[in-house]
């Protein structure tokens, strides 16, 4: 009897291996497909993968561009997945409000952005030179247009006040911190619009005109108490400091 029992269980032990094998896949379907169904951000990722994808076809990228499309792609919905996951944890632990789990959430989300916008780049790099009007050229002619060199100017000056505001331990919030980042965009945006009018009739006075709207948005921080005069006017110098810079250099 004892022989015939040990016989059973190993025939018995592959089905079992079988079995748990074939629930890991089907608990990883029904989280694939929860996902989907209850995500927005999901279902947008996958219809931007199928667009890239149909289009990386199309132009006849290679093997190897191929394949590191596919990685880009899916490092975007191994994020995406694992902020979800990363949601309902907390919301298992608590419902209630707390800093902490606003903050697990936030830089959760944060590393979403940072991996869609490494496979947005990639994506680019890979199908430049076959789309046509979105070519190198083209943006070489566009590097010297005064629109982006604008662009990049107000770019950075976000960064930066992004990075004053971490640094400087601000609220967690687009309102108060250090530096303003109003005065900061709106003196970037005094000194870009100062040098792409100055070639023109009336170049004098739209950088007049720009400067007072920039003054306006500073004083308006300080009126509403959301700054105070020492932070606008960091702010103020260091929008004006980045733009002039990228004009400059470039």
């Amino acid at each position: 009897m004892k022989s015939k029992e040990r016989g059973a269980e190993q025939t018995t032990k592959p089905v079992n291996g079988q079995q748990r094998l074939a629930n890991s896949f089907n608990h990883a379907y029904r989280g694939l497909v929860y996902a989907v169904r209850t995500q927005r951000n999901v279902r947008f990722h996958m219809v931007a993968a199928a667009a890239v994808l149909v289009v990386s076809l199309l132009v006849g990228v290679s093997k190897l561009e191929l394949a590191i499309l596919v990685l880009a792609i899916t490092a975007v919905f191994v994020a995406e997945i694992f902020n979800t996951a990363l949601e309902y944890a907390i919301d298992l632990v608590t419902r209630e409000y707390h800093p902490l789990a606003k903050l697990a959430k936030d830089v959760s989300a944060g590393a979403v952005l940072v991996t869609s916008v490494a496979a947005l780049a990639v994506g680019y790099l890979i199908l430049a030179d076959d789309l046509g009007p979105f070519s190198v050229e083209t943006l070489e002619r566009v590097r010297r247009w005064p629109g982006h060199l604008t662009l990049v100017a107000l770019v950075l000056v976000a960064i930066a006040v992004l990075l004053g505001k971490a640094l400087t331990r601000a609220p967690n919030s687009f309102l108060g911190g250090m530096p303003s980042g109003h005065a900061a965009v709106a003196f970037a945006g005094w000194v870009a619009a100062s040098f792409v009018a100055t070639e023109g009739q009336f170049g004098g006075l739209i950088s007049l005109i720009t400067l007072l709207m920039a003054l306006l948005v500073c004083q308006s921080r300080i009126e509403a108490g959301v700054h105070t005069p020492y932070q606008v006017v960091v702010g103020a110098i260091l929008g004006s400091l980045l733009a002039l810079a990228v004009f400059q250099l470039f």
